[in-house]
């Protein structure tokens, strides 16, 4: 079976912390790169994690010619310029969340990618975990009646002025870090888009990124609502409501590949805990990723999905101006 080799641009704690070890195991997957603006702090990270090349810019890690996909875990304010660059450079990009700092960013980036034939995909994990897909099926079965309701919270504490997700002009606040999965969740099980969008965002005075901040999306028959912050208490979870159940996803983003990934399931016929895994989220998005480049096929998750996402948080943000509802036009 052939491996995919991978290069990673930028020395990233999320990366080290939760990805690597997962694709160490990948019959698909291969790391071969790591880059940084540091050269030292590249050679650094590749001794500890094994990884065979390390470089002291991205641009040389583009340039090398045996890697064909690049992983992309940099500050959210750099994703779109570098998706176009390793476009430019031939290579397939998996991008971490969210995809921009706007939809018009996002268009433009999968435009250039898709002028550049390279595959390009938003890195939302928790969607190839088996939960995700046993909830979703479950949702779309009719065992919960009609689906009238998707609500979500996402949170965690940090206070810290000097990372990067309280920094404003790197695409910082909770909206975005957090958000997105709030939104591309409930996307996900509705199988729709919303018309509008309502929100109310609580600011730090020193940071200026949204530290509370909560939203209904409107989609017709059906709405979801979500809160999330970054100076609460850690705490996650996901509830899908119908006319005749309810499906709790227990811990829906950030469940440990040792773990099963439980689904509470209630309806009239009692309450049932249905686990789901244990599995290797981001080595089955990885994977997933690697066997459509191999095999020829498009991406696993569109990346027009990404755009799709990224309407709804700048209808957020013009929510929280406008003080009103803002449709996604």
């Amino acid at each position: 079976m052939k491996k995919i080799k991978w290069g990673v641009l930028s020395v990233s704690t999320h990366y080290s912390l939760r990805i690597h070890d997962q694709l160490a195991e990948s019959e698909r997957c291969e790391v071969i790169a790591i880059a940084s603006r540091d050269k030292a702090r590249a050679e650094a990270e590749a001794a500890r994690l094994c990884i065979p090349r390390a470089y002291g810019s991205y641009e040389a890690l583009l340039a090398d010619s045996q890697i064909e996909a690049v992983y992309i875990p940099l500050p959210n304010h750099l994703h779109a310029e570098w998706i176009k660059k390793a476009a430019a450079a031939g290579k397939h990009v998996l991008c971490e969340k969210p995809f921009a700092l706007n939809a018009a960013q996002a268009a433009d980036a999968v435009a250039f990618a898709r002028s550049r034939k390279v595959l390009v995909m938003e890195a939302f994990m928790y969607r190839f975990h088996p939960q995700w897909r046993r909830a979703r099926r479950i949702a779309r079965s009719g065992e919960l009646g009609k689906i009238v309701a998707v609500q979500s919270r996402f949170s965690f504490d940090n206070r810290d002025p000097k990372n990067i997700r309280n920094i404003l002009g790197a695409g910082g606040g909770a909206i975005m870090d957090i958000g997105c999965y709030a939104v591309s969740s409930a996307r996900y099980i509705l199988g729709s888009e919303p018309r509008r969008v309502v929100s109310l965002l609580s600011r730090d005075p020193q940071f200026g990124t949204d530290i509370l901040s909560s939203a209904i999306l409107d989609f017709g028959l059906a709405r979801a609502e979500f809160t999330v912050g970054t100076q609460i208490s850690p705490s996650q979870k996901v509830e899908i409501l119908g006319s005749s159940g309810s499906l709790t996803v227990e811990l829906p983003f950030n469940v440990y590949e040792e773990l099963a990934g439980n689904l509470t399931v209630r309806t009239g016929l009692g309450t049932r805990v249905v686990p789901c895994g244990p599995a290797g989220q981001y080595r089955l998005m990885f994977e997933a990723f690697a066997e459509a480049l191999a095999e020829g096929r498009p991406e696993p998750t569109p990346p027009e999905d990404a755009i799709a996402n990224m309407k709804v948080l700048d209808a957020l943000f013009r929510s929280e101006k406008s003080g009103g509802w803002e449709n996604l036009g």
